[in-house]
């Protein structure tokens, strides 16, 4: 059965899927990112993972994906195919396009996470038959996407959007883009979920515990 995969790399976790070509859902797994683990591991981690969605493609359906579309967050040069920035991932210039393309031997797209997402929804969710809006993803950091046309706008050089490293609070607490007091560092997942394990004492507390909290008064 003919299918490609979809991989969406997160700050935290990975989220995959194997795609049909009239769009069923055919197959969908996650494994974590693993950043903590530093930079390289983590893109060893991405050929890994794309690498066990293909060889179940072959598994379940007698041939593997066709092509690849993988989304990525920070700041994407998309008509090279390469993960310039990611103050979340900690990369800087991977050419990681080129890379799967060699280990699926498949074509591959790259694009940023949000305005992939941005894109899906402006022509199947909530912005369809919209000519602007502005998805905004809260996430392991927080980035929006400009709808403008039926497009995604990149801006001149990739910013367009990244919302999320906006100072809101100058002399803030340091944020992984060098910056401090980025709007990241107040209201992501990642940020509520510092805040709320401190303030519980429980160091494994997460945004959804504090969720929870929030929820049940």
């Amino acid at each position: 059965m003919r299918h490609v995969i979809a991989l969406d790399v997160g700050g935290t976790v990975m989220k995959a899927a194997l795609v049909g070509a009239d769009g069923a859902l055919l197959h969908r797994a996650r494994r974590a990112t693993g950043r903590e683990h530093g930079p390289d591991a983590v893109v060893a981690g991405i050929l890994d993972f794309a690498a066990e969605l293909h060889a179940h493609g072959v598994e379940r359906f007698g041939e593997g994906a066709a092509a690849a579309g993988v989304a990525v967050p920070g700041i994407v040069d998309e008509t090279h195919g390469v993960a310039a920035y990611s103050a979340n991932l900690g990369w800087r210039d991977v050419p990681l396009r080129a890379l799967l393309a060699e280990r699926l031997g498949a074509p591959v797209a790259l694009g940023h996470d949000v305005r992939t997402g941005g894109l899906a929804e402006g022509r199947l969710g909530a912005g369809r038959g919209a000519d602007r809006f502005l998805f905004v993803a809260l996430g392991t950091g927080i980035a929006g996407a400009i709808g403008i046309d039926g497009r995604v706008e990149a801006g001149a050089h990739g910013f367009a959007g990244e919302i999320g490293h906006i100072v809101v609070r100058p002399g803030g607490p340091p944020c992984p883009c060098g910056q401090h007091g980025c709007l990241e560092r107040f209201a992501s997942a990642a940020a509520v979920s510092e805040a709320w394990a401190r303030a519980s004492g429980t160091p494994d507390a997460d945004a959804a515990d504090c969720a929870k909290a929030v929820t049940s008064g």
